[in-house]
């Protein structure tokens, strides 16, 4: 075998694990898998740096338009097959409410932007509580696109300077810059620093820069085992590390992101000197052809495994999503026979490329649009329309962020209400806590008190170890309640109002899961009971059988109930307010005094909760408060 060839092989098992990694991970099987999708960058600014510097090389010059269209002949017809499909599936299977926010992500998915567009919404990969978008995984295709629509004329323009390492210095300054700010933006806008190009940009810059390894430096001295054996097996470990030790918690991008990355880095760096084991691994027949189908391998898995989720409205047990797995194989193994080759072998003028693009485009837009024009955009509830807009809409907490998502740590300073008011009221807890903030926040704009705010999505008040919720490993619990109990001590408040999503169960047990609870509200009350003169606790809602605007969409009021009979009954020594009667009479319904009761599978709706503020501020009188 050439050496050339080798090469190829080792690049193609790298492709292979990278793939592998997203699939396990997104079957939920290996937390940190998502690091696949960075082993994918690094792979690609490498590959594509060379090319663009041997065409200069060779030729003097890049052609642009030859560029594009390779690009467009390798990435786009697989691309657009699984848009087509996983439309008419989404039609389909997904409840009428949610077609117009899939048809708005087919519509940018479509046109590369979908990142930006995810990033805006704030969607996750695991939003639990909300049908998952079939194309949320186009986000890093989008970030790829359009590193490749800029990255040949930055090289063009850097071509132009007369410096002997000008291409080094130009990587080195536009990675660094890229790098800086992806560690910026993970501490500030988690989201945004994950999806968006000039965040990620750098990964791909670093594979770049070993591109460019043999015109700046002796390739003797780097080529020497004393380098190239310990460099191999350090990519390794860190890549490890980031696979096994990550999860969704983890701040990412940031400086996390530099284990994979760089690891990467040292793979490719270390190709041809790879210990024998890896070197097998990635060179065996069965990984060299997974490494072919990567591409659309990535494309296919999503759909196949969240689509199935909304069809059967329950999370697939460990054998479907084996099954998922093994049928993504499948099509990935069809898409690249009789979809990629017969296109990459045909020799198309750019011209015919061209007007594919466009019908593609074209057919994947209509698409998008009828999913928009046949979407429920209202439920008819007690005679009375109620758009979509306003039920899913989420207490304004979320928006200015003083609600923190899973992966941030940091409160900000937040308060409501009358500000020149003495008498304090802290809202303490999880996304449970934070759905009584429009009624809080009423009661504190109407009563003339001021309300402060410190929640925080999966962390409860009660200090309890919430070690994941979904595929989210959550490990900055601790030290965010560390931070807020900091912060109630020095506000002094009067009040300190609690709630906690009660209807998970992390030690198995149901006879010992009330004993568990129990422990951790007497260390909670422990902890708080002489930082404010009144300690309430706020009993959880009912929890919903399914999503309830959804289940509202396509059935009667009396299908979409909730469990008003799981969750705690007594909490250690806190005054409690129960709002289970507020919601339920002889059943617990997604309808509640002609407002939709809930605004997802689990949170009460912000019409929801300010219309039981008059409830509330009651029972908060019957316990002592006072302005």
């Amino acid at each position: 075998m050439s050496s050339t060839t080798k090469k190829i092989g080792e690049i193609q098992g790298l492709r292979a694990l990278a793939a592998i990694l997203v699939l396990v991970f997104h079957a939920k099987f290996l937390s940190g898998g998502y690091v696949g999708v960075d082993i994918f960058y690094v792979i690609s600014g490498f590959l594509i740096t060379g090319l663009l510097l041997n065409e200069l090389k060779g030729t003097g010059s890049i052609s642009l338009k030859a560029f594009y269209i390779r690009r467009s002949k390798r990435l786009l017809p697989a691309s657009f097959l699984v848009l087509f499909i996983t439309a008419i599936f989404a039609w389909l299977v997904l409840p009428p409410i949610s077609r117009g926010s899939i048809g708005r992500d087919l519509i940018a998915s479509t046109l590369y932007i979908s990142n930006y567009l995810f990033a805006f919404w704030q969607n996750d990969y695991q939003n639990l509580n909300a049908t998952p978008s079939p194309f949320i995984h186009y986000w890093s295709l989008a970030v790829e696109e359009q590193f490749y629509l800029f990255w040949p004329l930055l090289i063009i323009a850097i071509a132009k300077f007369k410096a002997k390492q000008k291409f080094l210095i130009g990587f080195l300054l536009f990675g660094a810059v890229s790098f800086a700010l992806g560690i910026w933006l993970t501490e500030v806008a988690s989201i945004w620093a994950f999806y968006s190009l000039p965040t990620r940009a750098w990964e791909l810059v670093l594979g770049a820069l070993l591109a460019l390894l043999p015109r700046t430096s002796s390739s003797g001295f780097w080529r020497s085992d004393r380098i190239q054996k310990p460099a191999s097996l350090i990519g390794i470990i860190l890549i490890g590390i980031s696979v096994f030790r990550f999860d969704e918690a983890t701040p990412f991008p940031g400086t996390a992101a530099l284990l994979p990355v760089v690891g990467t880095t040292l793979l490719l760096f270390t190709i041809g000197s790879w210990p024998s084991l890896l070197r097998l691994l990635a060179t065996n027949q069965f990984s060299l052809w997974l490494g072919e189908i990567s591409y659309p391998l990535y494309l296919w898995h999503w759909p196949i495994l969240v689509l199935p989720i909304a069809l059967l409205d329950r999370e697939l047990t460990i054998w479907e999503r084996v099954f998922a797995l093994a049928l993504t194989i499948l099509l990935a193994d069809l898409t690249h026979r009789f979809i990629e080759v017969p296109i990459q072998l045909k020799n198309f003028s750019a011209r015919k490329v061209v007007q594919g693009i466009i019908v593609s485009m074209a057919i994947s837009a209509l698409m998008g649009a009828a999913l928009v024009v046949t979407t429920t955009s209202a439920i008819l509830v007690d005679g009375k329309r109620v758009t979509l807009e306003s039920i899913e809409m989420r207490p304004s907490s979320y928006e200015d962020g003083c609600h923190l998502n899973y992966r941030e740590s940091l409160s900000p300073e937040c308060a409501f209400g009358d500000l020149t008011s003495s008498t304090k009221v802290i809202l303490y807890g999880d996304s449970h806590a934070a759905q009584w903030f429009p009624a809080l926040e009423k009661l504190a704009n109407d009563k003339k008190f001021q309300l402060i705010t410190l929640t925080k999505s999966a962390c409860p008040s009660i200090e309890v170890v919430r070690e994941s919720v979904g595929a989210f490993q959550m490990s900055n619990c601790a030290s965010w309640r560390s931070s807020a109990i900091e912060r109630i001590a020095t506000e002094e408040p009067d009040f300190i109002i609690l709630s906690s999503f009660e209807h998970f169960n992390p030690i198995g047990d149901p006879r010992a899961v009330d004993r568990w609870w129990q422990a951790g509200s007497f260390r909670t009350y422990k902890t708080l009971k002489n930082l404010a003169p009144r300690i309430v606790y706020i009993l959880d809602t009912p929890l919903p059988e399914q999503n309830i605007p959804e289940c509202l969409s396509s059935m009667s009021e009396d299908k979409c109930l909730a469990n008003p009979d799981k969750g705690l009954n007594q909490v250690a020594n806190f005054d409690l307010i129960d709002p289970r009667p507020w919601l339920c009479d002889e059943l617990c319904t997604g309808v509640v005094r002609g407002n939709v009761a809930y605004r997802d599978a689990s949170h009460i709706s912000v019409a929801t909760s300010i219309e039981l503020s008059g409830r509330l501020w009651d029972a908060l009188r019957k316990l002592g408060f006072e302005i």
